[in-house]
Order: structure tokens, then C-alpha cells, then sequence
């Protein structure tokens, strides 16, 4: 993964607000949750949920199918997870990482 990519990945979920929304769209699962239905749980109003789910769609993390009228929106879970592993696959590469089993740092 790109460092920029994963700037503006981080960027966008360093928004309490998205990163709420984000966490509803994870828990959601595959199926993922309709507009509605996410603006009825966070109880935001639709402009505001409009202008965070274009942030999370325009950085690979949220995608969004139309099904007859109804927006459905998903987390995108294999860009979740190359951020995630972006983030932790190289813990503890250098011998010195606090973290590393059996340093006394940790």
C-alpha cells in the first residue's frame, strides 16, 4: 500500500463522526445498511451523512449500490484490511520495537 493511500484513509477515519460511521458500516457486514437506516441510528441529518460518506467512498473505504431507490452503503472490507495491515505488518520488524516478545520495554 501507497503511504498517501493510506494518509487519506487515516485522514478520513480521524473524523469522530466517520469513524462512527465507518464502525456501523464494519458491524453492518456484507449486506451493508441502507442510507436511511444509518441516518435513523446516528441520528445526523442526510446533508451531513451525505458530505462523510462521499469522504469514505472517495478513499476506497465505503461503497455504495443503488438497488431500485435505495442507496445501500458497505464498508469495503479488503481496503479495510490492507489499511490494517499496512499498520501492523511490520511490527516489530526492527530489533529494537518495544513490543517485540520478550523485550522488558513492552
Amino acid at each position: 500500500m501507497k503511504l498517501e493511500i493510506a494518509a487519506h484513509q487515516l485522514e478520513a477515519l480521524g473524523n469522530a463522526t466517520r469513524l462512527d460511521l465507518y464502525r456501523h458500516l464494519v458491524r453492518a457486514g456484507h449486506a451493508g445498511l441502507p442510507v436511511g437506516s444509518v441516518q435513523e441510528r446516528m441520528g445526523i441529518p442526510a446533508s451531513t451523512l451525505s458530505h462523510h460518506l462521499k469522504r469514505l467512498v472517495a478513499t476506497g473505504l465505503v461503497t455504495q449500490e443503488r438497488q431500485s431507490t435505495v442507496l445501500i452503503c458497505r464498508a469495503h472490507y479488503p481496503a479495510m484490511r490492507t489499511l490494517v495491515g499496512f499498520l501492523v505488518d511490520e511490527c516489530c520488524a526492527d530489533e529494537g520495537c518495544a513490543g517485540k516478545p520478550g523485550n522488558s520495554a513492552a
